[in-house]
Parts: structure tokens; sequence; C-alpha cells
């Protein structure tokens, strides 16, 4: 096909030969035929003649074929990793740029007023001194003023002449010059001129200097790679390890720690099976976990919510008899270092031996079902408890996503919650309180923020967001503010009802300051803050200022020993109740920490409690994970 185009010049007649372009739908099979179909079996274009090869094949017009390869094109374009976690990144940057500013302008604000204080200081201690000094100026200017004009006095007398008027003036000058004499005025001063400024600011300095740090690793989660006997099998009711090493984009060993991981084994129905990561802050980790039952699951370990090398891993879980097992001294030391013991009967019957306790089972104990499952009143790993004054028992319900309510004895009343990354939705809820306005405060641990609901269940708000990396147990102190433990993070926030960030305390470790995976707390009637410190087996009081009061427990299975504390709740007296996990049992404190004695469950044995509460008429309730139901005891105050 050829085009003429006239030249501009109409005197010429001349004209130019273009070739016109090819045709964008020509048929790559048959030249002059147009494609305007779709093979979607063979995926190629079609033209009339291409047909006979393809009668039996599903076709669609060549336009709709376009269409469906844009839009899939465009999903994947907007599905790319990289972008959400660059989104993510630039949201970090934000709420981290948002701290750094808060917190010296908290810094600015303290610096001033203690300027302040000092200036205010030195005035007053200048008065003082100054009042002093001009009183004793004062002083002696007058009195040598009344020397001074008697001495001239007397002069002028004794230059008169003498007479009989004269003798009674200068009998006068004489006594007047005694009294004089005898005032005694000091002439030594009786303040000094010392003000001195002391600043100590060399230590400021060095602190002021290292303040803060911006935590990050190069771990991705492409390359690092988990290893472990507890990676392929474990014994049913036995704790299984395994060990994550984290490797940066090259495959090189990252040197430290803090990178945010997330570990689940999936049970054949679907539900979770909970454990712990100890973070050894050089690059490497180690998952820690129980299953409860046999059979084939999934293990799920993924890093900055990515799936790391081989993740999700295929588990085989087997059921061994304790005849069958041979342990060791060293099996027996290497559980207890790992702080992991397989929960048991003995120390509640214990407590029963023991005698009186402050807890007693109450006669037909109030209990919610325990069947597991996803239906009204049923649990998948129950973690959280909180009691209102209302009356009502609170359970969050980590692997239904959900928070289910119930009345005090044990009648279920409602749910609420929805899976999902959104705002108002729950992502492994683990802790819940009551808020003294009524309002629901949930710990949603893998959305990594605080959620406000009314106590309709209504969403209201979020707090903590960008700040917190794993809120386990929240709790309300005297002036409603919010308290979370962060079980990742290793610290403990204290927010207003607004979000707005009051203090935090805690970091990583083995001191009286530190944690090593926090899970819930209390508070007392003088607002100091009670933290159960799982892997420490311990329980810290703080001030809400984040200055250790006391500190109680040791590694055990003694009295006011512990295997991994979790749920602690405090009563009028100020007596502690912890729920002790590795050893499957309840202990009672008093608030200096001295050990009183065991609620006692016998009856009803625990498994791995959880979160616990003081209901508003006067019992405990618990709980109970491994059983999956909640247990409520009498307990006399």
């Amino acid at each position: 096909m050829e085009a003429h185009q006239h030249s501009p010049d109409s005197s010429s007649e001349e004209c130019t030969v273009l070739e016109a372009p090819p045709d964008k739908n020509a048929c790559p099979q048959h030249a002059g035929k147009v494609a305007d179909l779709y093979c979607t079996d063979c995926e190629c274009v079609l033209c009339e003649d291409c047909m006979s090869d393809h009668e039996e094949h599903p076709t669609i017009p060549l336009s709709q074929a376009l269409e469906q390869h844009r839009s899939s094109l465009q999903e994947r374009l907007g599905d790319r990793p990289e972008q959400e976690i660059l989104q993510q990144l630039t949201s970090q940057r934000a709420s981290i740029e948002e701290d750094i500013q808060s917190s010296f302008e908290d810094l600015h604000k303290q610096l001033d007023v203690r300027k302040s204080v000092l200036l205010m200081e030195l005035e007053v201690t200048y008065g003082l001194k100054q009042k002093v000094l001009q009183a004793q100026v004062d002083n002696l200017t007058r009195g040598e003023g009344d020397i001074v004009a008697t001495c001239t006095q007397s002069e002028e007398a004794l230059a008169g002449e003498a007479c009989v008027a004269s003798l009674q003036a200068e009998r006068e000058l004489q006594e007047k010059l005694g009294e004089l004499a005898g005032l005694g005025l000091p002439c030594q001063p009786e303040e000094n001129d010392q003000l001195d400024l002391v600043m100590e600011t060399d230590g400021l300095r060095k602190s002021i200097h290292n303040l803060g740090t911006i935590v990050t690793t190069s771990a991705v989660a492409s390359q690092s790679e988990a290893m472990g006997a507890g990676l392929e099998q474990c014994i049913v009711g036995h704790p299984a390890s395994v060990t994550i090493v984290t490797r940066d984009k090259s495959g090189g060993a990252c040197k430290s720690g803090n990178a945010i991981l997330s570990a689940e084994v999936f049970t054949p129905d679907g539900s979770i099976v909970d454990g712990e990561i100890v973070d050894h802050k050089n690059g490497t980790y180690e998952f820690v976990y129980i299953v409860p039952k046999e059979g084939d699951f999934s293990l799920a370990l993924r890093l900055y919510d990515q799936h790391i090398k081989g993740s999700p891993f295929k588990l085989t879980v087997n059921r061994v008899l304790e005849a069958e097992v041979e342990v060791s001294p060293s099996t027996t030391t290497a559980t207890s270092s790992a702080a992991y013991a397989t929960p048991s009967t003995g120390s509640s019957e214990g407590a029963k031996r023991r005698g009186k306790s402050p807890g007693q089972k109450k006669k037909g104990s109030k209990r919610a079902s325990s069947t597991k499952g996803r239906n009204k009143g049923e649990f998948t790993n129950l973690q959280g408890v909180a009691a209102s004054s209302s009356g009502r028992i609170l359970i969050a319900d980590s692997n239904n996503q959900c928070v289910q309510i119930f009345s005090n004895e044990g009648e279920f009343k409602t749910r609420f919650g929805v899976r999902g990354r959104s705002p108002g939705q729950l992502q492994r809820p683990t802790g819940v309180a009551v808020h003294p306005s009524g309002d629901i405060i949930i710990a949603d641990y893998d959305n990594k923020w605080v959620s406000i609901f009314s106590c309709e269940g209504k969403f209201k708000a979020k707090l903590g967001s960008g700040r917190l990396m794993g809120p386990k147990g929240v709790s309300v102190d005297q002036n409603g503010h919010v308290i979370v433990v962060d079980n990742k993070a290793c610290t403990v926030f204290i927010f207003q009802l607004t979000g707005k960030l009051i203090t935090k305390f805690g970091s990583r470790g083995n001191g009286d300051k530190q944690f090593a995976g926090p899970h819930f707390a209390a508070v007392n009637k003088n607002n100091e803050i009670i933290v159960t410190d799982f892997h420490n087996h311990s329980v810290k009081v703080f001030t809400p200022e984040g200055e250790l009061v006391l500190k109680f427990g040791s590694n055990g299975e003694g009295n006011g020993q512990f295997n991994a504390p979790t749920g602690v709740a405090v009563d009028v007296n100020g007596n502690i109740i912890v729920a002790d996990w590795g050893n499957s049992r309840i202990q009672v404190f008093d608030g200096s920490g001295s050990f009183l004695s065991y609620i006692n469950t016998s009856a009803d044995p625990l498994y791995g409690p959880q979160g616990l509460a003081l209901t508003s008429d006067g019992h405990v309730v618990v709980a109970d994970s491994g059983n999956h139901c909640f247990k409520v005891y009498r307990y006399l105050q």
C-alpha cells in the first residue's frame, strides 16, 4: 500500500512515496490478516486463518485479553512487597522523628524548670545572707553616728566656760558616753560572702552525647535461615527450640539483635500454638515452644512479616510416654535453663498438703466452655483476662481474633472482633483491660498497637502505632493512663487515653530495670506498676516514673519461685497474685514480695495459666490456655 504526499510547492509535479506504518493488529502468522482473537490455552493471538488450529480451544476477544493482562500487570506492580516496606519505612521514620522531637522538647522543659529552680535558690540564699549583713552595717552606722555626735557635744562643753549649768550637761554627756562604750557593737561580720555553683556537667554531657539510638538491622527474610531439632519434630508437652540466623542481602551473617521476628506453630485445625522468641543480641534468635498434642503441624518463621528461607516448615509432633523417656541430669538442667517445664499438677497438690491457702476452689467450679473451637463461648489460645466493676469477665481470645465477654458466673454474653490489619480489626489480641470510663483496651500483638473499643465493642481509636513492637499486656493506673507491656521491645509504655506517650522504661537484659519477655502488668493503690518478667522468672514493681521499688522471685519450683510468670493481679490489701505458667499454679505474695501461699487448684488443675484478674465479687479468674477455658476460684482476702 502506497501513500502520495504532494509538496507544499503547488508548481512542483514531483511527489514523495511513503510506506504506511505496519498494522499493530496484524497476525504474526498470516500477512495481511487482522488478529482479533486470543487463545487462552496457547496464550497467543489469532486471526480467521488461525482458527483451524485452535477450533477446540477457548478464545476471547483480543481487547478483553489485553485488558486482563494490563490489570494483572497493574496488580503485580501494586503488590510489590518492596513498595509496602518502603511505605512502612517512611511511616516509621515519621513516627521516630515525632518521638525525637517530643523527647527533646521534654528535656528542654526539664532543663528550663531546673534553671528556674537554681535561679530561685540563688535569690533566696543571697537574700538571707544580704539581710543579715545589711542589718549589721545599718546597726554599726547608727552606733558610729551616735558616738561622733556625743563626742562633739563633749568637746564643745569642755571648751566652754565652767558653771553650774554646764556641770549638769557634762554629767549627762558622761553618762551617754558610758552607755555608748558599753554597747559592744560587733566588729566582725555575722555572715560570709560564699555563693558557689556546683554543676557536675561532665557525666550529663556524656549522657547527652550518647542519648538515644536509632535501632535497625540489615537482616532480610530471603537470606535468613533456621536450624535445630525443633524445626522438623518435637515431643508432645516437651519444650522444643529452633535457632534463627539472620543474614543481610548478600548472605552475610548479621552481628546485632533487635530484628522483628514472629514465629507460629499452626495446628491441623488452623489454630496457633504460642511460644517465646529470645534475642541473643548477636544476630541469632531462639524460638521455644510446646505443642500439646501429636500430629503433623506447620511452623512459620517470619522476619519483618516475610517468610524466611524454607518457611513454613513441616513439623511432626510425636507422643512419647514418660516411662519411655530417659531423663538425665543434663536434660533436666537444659529444660530449666530454657525456662520451660512441662506443666504438671504436682505444685497444686503440694499447695493442698501445706494446709490453708488464701484461695479455695469454689464448690461447683465456675468455668466457661472448655471446648476448643471458634464458636461463641469457645476458645483457641485465650490469653489476657480483665474483670469489670459491673460484673463482667473479658477474655482476649488470641487465635480467634476477638474478645469474649461473660458474666461472673461464667455465662456467655457477647463477643466482638474481626481479623485484619486495619484499625478496628484484630491480629492476635493478647491483653485486655477495662478503663474507668468503661472503654475496653486491647493489646493487639501482631498489629503492634493498642485498640480502644467502647463497652459495646465499637472501635474508637488506637494508640502506640509506630512505637510498639509486640504489646502483650495492658492495664490502667489510678490516673486513667494506659500501661502497655511490650513483650518484644522489653519495655513498659505509659500512654494517655488520647495516645500521647507519657513515659516509657525498661530494656532487654537481666538487670533490675531490664526485662526478658515481660508479659502482663497490674497497678496497686500506690499507683506502682507490677510487671511479670517471663524469662527472668521474677516479678518487678516500679514507680510510675520507672524507678525499681521491689523485685522478687527466682527460677525453680519452690515456694516463691517461678518457671516463667505470666498473669498478675493485686487485691485491696496490696497482696500480689501471680500465674506461674511453667509450674501451672497460682501463687500469692504480700506487698513486700514475701510468699504467702497458693490458690488451691488441685481439684481441677491448670495447664499453662496466662492472664488473671480479680472479679467484682471477690474471686480469681484465670485463663487456662492449655485446657482452652477460663476458671474461677474463691479467693479469701
